[in-house]
Order: C-alpha cells, then structure tokens, then sequence
C-alpha cells in the first residue's frame, strides 16, 4: 500500500511499532468473536485464518473466558519451578488423549518455543546435532526452529545452526523429483535421505516435521509416509518431532493427525488451538527422554514456563473439544467443503 493511501491511525503506527512482516493491515481491528472481526468503521468480516490459526474454536469462545477470570482470581504467573493445579491437570488431561509412550509434558509460550523445547532434548538426548527438515517446512521463528524452516526467513540472518539439513516434501501433483503424478510412491523420501546420508557427519538427532504441511501449500502427506519416515529414521538413531501446531485438536478429524498413521512420534509439539488465542503451548514426550534429559541436566527456564492462567484455558480447550465433539464437526464440515471444492475443479480448468 502506498504512503498516501494509509488510513492516518496505520502512519501514526508505523511510526512506534517494528514492521515484523511486510505491511500491516489497513484494518483496524476493534472486536472478534466467534468467526467474525469488527472494524473500528463497523465492517463485519468472516475471519477464514481464526486470527494466526490460534482461534480454531472462535475468537473469544466463552469457555476462554470463564477460564481467563478463575485463573485471576487465582494466579496468573508463578516462579518457574512452581506449579499450580491447573499446569498439573493440563498435563495429566494432553496425556490421557495420546496413546501410551506420549507422556510427559512441558509448557511453554509459542510453537516456536515448543520446536525449540524439542529440537534441545533431542540433540541433549542422542548426543547429536544434525536435523532434517522438509523444503517448504514452518517450525518458528527462535534460531533451531528457524533453522528447520525452509520456506521463508532464510536469507540476511548469518549462518543457520550447524547441522540443518532439508529433503523434498512429498507433493504428488508437482513432484520434487518429478517422478510421481496422480499418487506419491515415497521415491522422493527415498531419496532425500540418500541424499542427507551423504552430507551427513554422523551426528544425527532429530527430523522434525508438520503432518500437513502449511507454509508449503497446505501438503498433506501421502499415505503411510509417515510409517515410512519413522523407520528410516529408526534405522538412523533420528529422533521424529512432529509439529502439529496446526493439526492438532480435531482439526483433521481426530484428536492428532499422527494417529492417522498408527505411528508414536518421539515427540509431540502443540499450540495455535490448544490456547485458544492465548500464548501457550506443550512439548510431549516419553518418559525415557525425559529421564535421560533429566540426568544429563536439561535447562530450560523461560519467564512464562508452566504459568497458570494460560494452563487454565488450556483446560477449557479440551473441554471444549470433546464437549462440542470438534474432531467429530471436523469430519462433517471437511467433507462438505472437499465436495464443493471438487464440483468447483470440474467447473474452472485452472484448478488442478
């Protein structure tokens, strides 16, 4: 937009607020509730991002509230090693909806935090420092995240984190290696870790990756791939961290996107849905990596680390996804939306 064009408040806050991403809306947010924002100029919009993919459930969902006013009457931040009950209950409740082997919990602010959070464990855990990531991947914005991110912010920062390693994402219609066409065969998997073998030093810790990839174009992995990578990554004493920032919590129809797969990653990394539009978010891990995380002196005090309040809303998300059956609505809803969405491909040649 240029200068000229800007609303008077846009310049007036142009002036104290560092531009973090390109141009900021020219709206001027007042109000959100449920699927809707409200301008200061009265315009109603129908908000299909559920603000940055946090407010899945609706934008001030009423539980968010209830929960927002216990936890001030309680407490909102503690000392780091301190717990509350709410912090103690949200973990017991994230690990009674994963199967068995998910069972120790970390909570933090952001999924930067939580990739962050898993990405230190694992290099702690195995001893190594390389991981592998996919081209078009999103993890966050804190140095290890970011350095798994090969979709944006690349460029003008200095040296990524020693050991960052990237093979193709498996994208059947515009296949990396242009193998496939109307279905992924995994030959892309096969030969992108080939390919990392070959740079690597021999200090494998981790491959992080999204169920559905988001910043890539929404890629929804192939069947059976992520059987396929957690083998590959056995065989090579790599650790899988699957960042379900946003696939987590009913958003594919059930409670995980892993379990599609019947597969145990070694962690698990939550946000966006499980606060609510609130700054939280959970490592998941195994009791085993924990234990040895623990012997070998793991570190990892931030100022908001196990707060209550955001624990509290935490708990209010669950409630609401097995309340209101969202895993169940997820179903419903995606299939109608998939049916319209392939009447409009028959309709308009320019949809593939």
């Amino acid at each position: 937009m240029k200068t000229h064009d800007k609303p008077a408040w846009l310049k007036e806050a142009e002036t104290s607020l560092i531009r973090y991403c390109g141009e900021f809306s020219p709206l001027m947010i007042t109000r959100a509730e449920g699927s809707y924002l409200y301008t200061r100029d009265g315009k109603k919009i129908l908000d299909f991002t559920s603000g940055q993919m946090c407010s899945v459930y609706g934008h001030n969902h009423p539980a968010i509230l209830k929960a927002m006013k216990e936890a001030g009457e309680q407490s909102i931040h503690l000392l780091s090693t301190m717990l509350s009950p709410a912090v103690v209950q949200l973990s017991k409740e994230i690990v009674e909806l994963l199967p068995e082997g998910l069972d120790k919990c970390l909570f933090i602010n952001t999924g930067s935090e939580s990739n962050e959070v898993a990405l230190r464990m694992a290099k702690l855990t195995t001893g190594g420092f390389e991981v592998i990531g996919f081209v078009g991947s999103w993890h966050g914005m804190t140095s290890g995240a970011q350095a798994s991110t090969y979709s944006h912010t690349r460029k003008g920062y200095g040296p990524a984190m020693p050991g960052s390693l990237a093979i193709p994402a498996p994208y059947a219609y515009r296949c990396p290696i242009s193998h496939c066409r109307d279905s992924c065969d995994h030959s892309c998997l096969e030969a992108g870790m080939a390919l990392v073998d070959r740079q690597s030093v021999g200090a494998y810790a981790a491959f992080i990756a999204e169920p559905v990839l988001s910043a890539a174009g929404i890629i929804d992995l192939p069947t059976d791939y992520l059987v396929k990578l957690k083998k590959l990554c056995e065989e090579r004493g790599l650790l899988l961290i699957l960042d379900e920032a946003q696939t987590a919590f009913g958003r594919v129809g059930l409670n995980f996107a892993f379990e599609r797969d019947g597969i145990l990653p070694d962690f698990l990394t939550l946000s966006k849905t499980l606060g609510g539009g609130i700054p939280l978010a959970a490592t998941v891990t195994s009791s085993a990596i924990e234990e040895d995380c623990y012997k070998k002196g793991f570190l990892n005090i931030t100022s908001h680390i196990s707060d209550p309040l955001p624990a509290h809303v935490g708990l209010a998300m669950i409630a609401v996804l097995q309340q209101e059956k969202m895993a169940e609505r997820a179903v419903e809803q995606g299939d109608y939306l998939m049916q319209q969405l392939l009447e409009l491909q028959q309709k308009y040649e320019c949809i593939g």
